[in-house]
Protein backbone atom coordinates (compact mmCIF):
# COMPACT_ATOMS: atom_id res chain seq x y z
CA UNK A 1 0.00 0.00 0.00
CA UNK A 2 2.87 2.37 0.83
CA UNK A 3 4.71 1.61 -2.76
CA UNK A 4 1.34 2.00 -4.38
CA UNK A 5 0.93 5.65 -2.22
CA UNK A 6 4.33 6.59 -3.29
CA UNK A 7 3.84 5.77 -6.80
CA UNK A 8 0.88 7.57 -6.86
CA UNK A 9 2.44 10.52 -5.36
CA UNK A 10 5.30 10.40 -7.59
CA UNK A 11 3.16 10.09 -10.94
CA UNK A 12 0.67 13.25 -9.75
CA UNK A 13 3.68 15.43 -9.11
CA UNK A 14 4.80 14.43 -12.79
CA UNK A 15 1.78 15.83 -14.10
CA UNK A 16 1.28 18.71 -12.21
CA UNK A 17 4.97 19.51 -13.12
CA UNK A 18 4.05 18.78 -17.14
CA UNK A 19 0.80 20.68 -16.91
CA UNK A 20 2.73 23.17 -14.90
CA UNK A 21 5.40 23.56 -17.96
CA UNK A 22 2.43 23.90 -20.30
CA UNK A 23 0.85 26.64 -19.08
CA UNK A 24 4.02 28.43 -18.08
CA UNK A 25 2.84 32.52 -17.98
CA UNK A 26 7.02 33.39 -16.86
CA UNK A 27 8.08 36.05 -19.79
CA UNK A 28 10.33 34.56 -22.27
CA UNK A 29 13.81 34.99 -21.94
CA UNK A 30 16.16 36.24 -24.97
CA UNK A 31 16.85 32.45 -24.82
CA UNK A 32 13.70 30.91 -25.74
CA UNK A 33 13.31 33.56 -28.61
CA UNK A 34 16.58 32.45 -29.91
CA UNK A 35 15.60 28.92 -29.73
CA UNK A 36 12.16 29.94 -31.19
CA UNK A 37 13.96 31.55 -34.16
CA UNK A 38 16.56 28.70 -34.57
CA UNK A 39 13.42 26.13 -35.12
CA UNK A 40 11.27 28.71 -37.42
CA UNK A 41 14.81 28.90 -39.45
CA UNK A 42 14.37 32.64 -39.05
CA UNK A 43 17.47 33.42 -40.82
CA UNK A 44 16.64 31.34 -43.76
CA UNK A 45 13.39 32.38 -44.23
CA UNK A 46 14.08 35.87 -43.96
CA UNK A 47 16.63 35.51 -46.58
CA UNK A 48 13.79 33.64 -48.78
CA UNK A 49 11.55 36.37 -47.94
CA UNK A 50 14.40 38.54 -49.40
CA UNK A 51 14.65 36.69 -52.15
CA UNK A 52 11.40 36.28 -53.33
CA UNK A 53 10.88 40.63 -52.96
CA UNK A 54 13.95 41.44 -54.63
CA UNK A 55 12.33 39.11 -58.04
CA UNK A 56 9.12 40.74 -57.26
CA UNK A 57 11.30 44.34 -57.39
CA UNK A 58 12.94 43.44 -60.32
CA UNK A 59 9.46 42.44 -62.01
CA UNK A 60 8.48 46.17 -60.77
CA UNK A 61 11.75 47.88 -61.96
CA UNK A 62 11.52 46.29 -65.86
CA UNK A 63 7.64 47.08 -65.67
CA UNK A 64 8.51 50.58 -65.08
CA UNK A 65 11.32 50.42 -67.45
CA UNK A 66 9.28 49.49 -70.22
CA UNK A 67 6.50 52.08 -69.63
CA UNK A 68 9.39 54.91 -69.46
CA UNK A 69 11.97 53.94 -71.33
CA UNK A 70 12.12 56.82 -73.71
CA UNK A 71 12.62 59.08 -71.00
CA UNK A 72 14.78 56.64 -68.75
CA UNK A 73 18.66 55.94 -69.86
CA UNK A 74 19.14 52.57 -71.34
CA UNK A 75 21.11 51.13 -68.63
CA UNK A 76 18.04 52.25 -66.02
CA UNK A 77 17.30 48.27 -65.24
CA UNK A 78 20.53 47.17 -65.23
CA UNK A 79 21.30 50.41 -62.46
CA UNK A 80 18.19 49.23 -60.61
CA UNK A 81 18.60 45.95 -60.32
CA UNK A 82 22.74 46.48 -59.09
CA UNK A 83 21.24 49.01 -56.34
CA UNK A 84 18.82 46.15 -55.18
CA UNK A 85 21.37 43.51 -55.26
CA UNK A 86 23.20 45.85 -53.10
CA UNK A 87 20.56 46.94 -50.97
CA UNK A 88 19.61 43.34 -49.69
CA UNK A 89 23.42 42.15 -49.66
CA UNK A 90 24.14 45.10 -47.06
CA UNK A 91 21.18 44.85 -44.75
CA UNK A 92 21.50 44.11 -41.55
CA UNK A 93 19.96 40.64 -41.19
CA UNK A 94 21.39 39.90 -37.81
CA UNK A 95 21.16 43.06 -36.25
CA UNK A 96 17.35 42.96 -37.60
CA UNK A 97 16.53 39.52 -35.68
CA UNK A 98 18.57 40.61 -32.47
CA UNK A 99 16.17 43.35 -32.44
CA UNK A 100 13.24 41.83 -32.49
CA UNK A 101 13.58 40.00 -29.67
CA UNK A 102 11.94 42.02 -27.22
CA UNK A 103 9.09 42.56 -29.36
CA UNK A 104 8.52 38.87 -29.03
CA UNK A 105 9.36 38.38 -25.55
CA UNK A 106 6.77 41.49 -24.77
CA UNK A 107 3.92 39.04 -26.34
CA UNK A 108 5.09 35.74 -26.08
CA UNK A 109 5.29 33.72 -22.37
CA UNK A 110 7.99 30.50 -21.70
CA UNK A 111 5.16 28.74 -22.37
CA UNK A 112 3.68 30.07 -25.18
CA UNK A 113 7.52 29.52 -27.11
CA UNK A 114 7.35 26.09 -25.74
CA UNK A 115 4.05 25.48 -27.68
CA UNK A 116 5.17 27.38 -30.98
CA UNK A 117 8.60 25.31 -30.69
CA UNK A 118 6.66 21.62 -30.15
CA UNK A 119 4.25 22.97 -33.47
CA UNK A 120 7.21 23.89 -35.35
CA UNK A 121 9.37 21.13 -34.88
CA UNK A 122 6.20 18.57 -36.44
CA UNK A 123 5.65 17.00 -39.67
CA UNK A 124 3.08 19.98 -40.44
CA UNK A 125 4.85 22.90 -38.98
CA UNK A 126 8.09 21.94 -40.87
CA UNK A 127 5.99 21.35 -44.35
CA UNK A 128 4.80 24.57 -43.31
CA UNK A 129 8.32 26.41 -42.78
CA UNK A 130 9.03 24.82 -46.24
CA UNK A 131 6.28 25.66 -47.67
CA UNK A 132 6.10 29.54 -46.40
CA UNK A 133 8.73 31.06 -48.99
CA UNK A 134 7.07 29.60 -51.91
CA UNK A 135 3.48 30.34 -50.83
CA UNK A 136 4.37 33.98 -49.85
CA UNK A 137 6.15 34.10 -53.86
CA UNK A 138 2.97 33.19 -54.68
CA UNK A 139 1.20 35.66 -52.98
CA UNK A 140 3.34 38.25 -53.91
CA UNK A 141 2.82 37.44 -57.20
CA UNK A 142 -0.70 37.53 -57.45
CA UNK A 143 -0.76 40.97 -55.20
CA UNK A 144 1.94 42.78 -57.40
CA UNK A 145 -0.79 43.62 -59.93
CA UNK A 146 -3.16 44.85 -57.72
CA UNK A 147 -0.14 46.88 -55.64
CA UNK A 148 0.96 48.11 -59.25
CA UNK A 149 -2.36 49.26 -60.51
CA UNK A 150 -2.84 51.13 -56.76
CA UNK A 151 0.35 52.79 -57.61
CA UNK A 152 -0.36 53.91 -60.60
CA UNK A 153 -3.80 55.98 -59.43
CA UNK A 154 -1.29 57.37 -56.62
CA UNK A 155 1.37 58.51 -58.86
CA UNK A 156 -1.23 59.94 -61.11
CA UNK A 157 -3.32 62.06 -58.17
CA UNK A 158 -0.42 63.17 -56.81
CA UNK A 159 0.52 64.59 -60.45
CA UNK A 160 -3.41 65.79 -60.46
CA UNK A 161 -2.96 67.95 -56.88
CA UNK A 162 1.03 69.15 -58.07
CA UNK A 163 -0.46 70.40 -60.97
CA UNK A 164 -3.24 72.32 -58.99
CA UNK A 165 -1.19 73.28 -56.35
CA UNK A 166 1.23 74.73 -58.57
CA UNK A 167 -1.39 76.72 -60.31
CA UNK A 168 -2.61 78.34 -56.92
CA UNK A 169 -1.62 81.95 -56.32
CA UNK A 170 1.69 81.81 -53.62
CA UNK A 171 0.78 83.35 -50.83
CA UNK A 172 3.89 85.65 -49.58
Amino acid sequence: MKRLLIAASLCLAFCLTGFAQQNDDTPATKEDIQRYMEVMHSHELMQQMADSMSKQMREMFHQQFLKDKDKLPPDFEDRMNKLMVDMFRDMPWDEMMQAMIPAYQKHLTRGDVDRLIAFYSSPTGQKLLREMPAMMADAMQSMMPILQNYMDKVQQRVRVETVQLMKQPQKK
